[in-house]
């Protein structure tokens, strides 16, 4: 192997708690929100709309609106959550050290990322790698989305290396295993409590595993 290719959210990203820490600051910081609602309901709510990250805030903001009753316009919560959100990532357990680790073994590191281009590169400044990977590719950017294989292929040329020199890790079974599979790289599955695949092949539960992985060089097909 001489590539890593990374997803962000719930790779590198821990969404979840990241997501809980805005949401109870988001509570406290807005009385148009917080003499509405109490905090547990109004967290609840959001995070259930939010599906791990799948609905884009937009819409969740206008169910909420809605919802709650809230005298503050969804686009104004949205926009709240583009500054804010940034402020409290929090990244995966290991992924300093697991960074540290790739950069001494010399291997290029690369990611690719579906999201906002502003948003995810602020989310990725503030964890601080920004300056570790050699490529970073944003689906709006790219005006390519996982599980589009071109977009795979796209990292693969910038890094200059082949598809089966690479390994993608990741946390979604079809978006990053099995669509980095079908270009021709390895595959390593991040699982998650709320998402599991029987079917993944090789499989961490986070990121300090990923050292022994490409160190035994079973990343799988």
């Amino acid at each position: 192997m001489k590539a890593v290719l990374f997803d962000f959210d719930g790779t590198l990203l821990d969404r979840d708690a990241s997501v809980k820490r805005f949401v109870a600051d988001q509570y406290d910081r807005l009385p148009q929100v917080n003499m509405k609602v109490d905090k547990d309901t109004y967290m609840n709510r959001f995070i259930e709309l939010d599906a791990h990250g799948y609905v884009w805030k937009d819409r969740v903001y206008e169910q909420l609106t809605e919802e709650f009753r809230i005298e503050m316009t969804a686009d104004a919560l949205l926009q709240d959550y583009l500054k804010e959100f940034p402020n409290h990532c929090v990244p995966v357990k290991g992924l300093y050290e697991m960074l540290e680790h790739l950069k001494r073994k010399s291997y290029k590191i690369g990611m690719i990322t579906n999201g906002y281009g502003d948003f995810q590169m602020a989310n990725i400044r503030a964890l601080g790698i920004e300056g570790a990977f050699d490529v970073i590719l944003i689906s709006e950017w790219e005006k390519l989305r996982k599980p589009d294989s071109r977009i795979f292929l796209r990292a693969l040329e910038k890094l200059d290396v082949e598809a089966e020199e690479a390994v993608f890790v990741g946390d979604h079974p079809e978006n990053d295993s099995q669509a980095a599979k079908r270009v021709g790289m390895k595959a390593v599955l991040v699982q998650s409590a709320f998402r599991q695949d029987e079917d993944a092949g090789d499989v961490i539960m986070d990121l300090r595993e990923l050292e022994e992985v490409l160190r035994k060089g079973s990343c799988g097909a």
